[in-house]
């Protein structure tokens, strides 16, 4: 559904929630989260604690206590979390979610996004984002929201290289690990992704990729020209 000019919605119909369902992609499948995952997780996230950085839960103590955590999210409606699975390995690197699921709105968010050191800047991590974003408006979803802490620069180059729109920061958002959080705010629409779905198609085709692996057109670029705003960048 593409927005009318005038703002009227007064025949639009709220989209179903999600389905957890797989998500089959190119470089990467998603599948709705389950104990199974756990010990291949753990395994891979326990290389590295620093990516647990800037989520509200983690690093855990040991396999047991991340399996506890895994046990209590898996299965939910809202956040409903998948695993990232790597099409090359099999093996799962990480772990997203959709979130904030609300069809009277036609907006969701994607969040809780933990990826292994193994998984960071793959093409299966990137390919993440656009097998949601693909689903949520496929389903006629008006709005898909990113949010980080402000201070994650890394996150908000992300967002705009994904092509998410910068919308501003929300000050005192939130206390988190007993600091606080500014949140920096990021979307995009149905009219955004009509532009932006055949650049990332353009990216994630094999022929984009060199025998290395390297890209030979950025994403960035790709989705640049449908950005309707840019992100200043954390503040100095």
């Amino acid at each position: 559904m593409r927005e009318d000019p005038s703002g009227d919605l007064s025949g639009w119909v709220p989209p179903p929630r999600p389905a957890a369902r797989a998500l089959e992609g190119r470089y990467v499948r998603l599948e709705p989260l389950a104990a199974g995952h756990g010990v291949a997780l753990d395994a891979a996230n326990r290389v590295d604690d620093a990516i647990w950085t800037w989520l509200p839960y983690g690093p855990f103590a040991d396999e047991a206590a991340y399996s506890a955590w895994l046990e209590r999210v898996a299965g939910r409606e809202d956040p409903m979390f998948f695993a990232l699975l790597d099409r090359a390995s099999g093996l799962p690197g990480g772990v997203a979610s959709l979130m904030r699921i609300s069809p009277e709105a036609g907006s969701i968010e994607v969040g809780h996004i933990c990826l292994s050191r193994a998984m960071q800047r793959t093409r299966a991590a990137s390919e993440m984002v656009f097998l949601f974003a693909r689903e949520v408006f496929g389903l006629g979803y008006r709005r898909f929201e990113w949010k980080c802490d402000a201070a994650n620069a890394a996150s908000r180059r992300a967002a705009q290289r994904f092509g998410f729109s910068f919308e501003g920061v929300f000050r005192q958002h939130m206390v988190v690990k007993g600091r606080n959080r500014d949140t920096a705010w990021f979307a995009m629409t149905d009219g955004d992704w009509a532009c932006l779905r055949p650049g990332w198609e353009a990216w994630l085709a094999p022929a984009n990729f060199d025998a290395e692996g390297r890209q030979k057109r950025r994403l960035g670029a790709l989705t640049a020209p449908c950005r309707v705003s840019s992100d200043p960048g954390p503040s100095a």
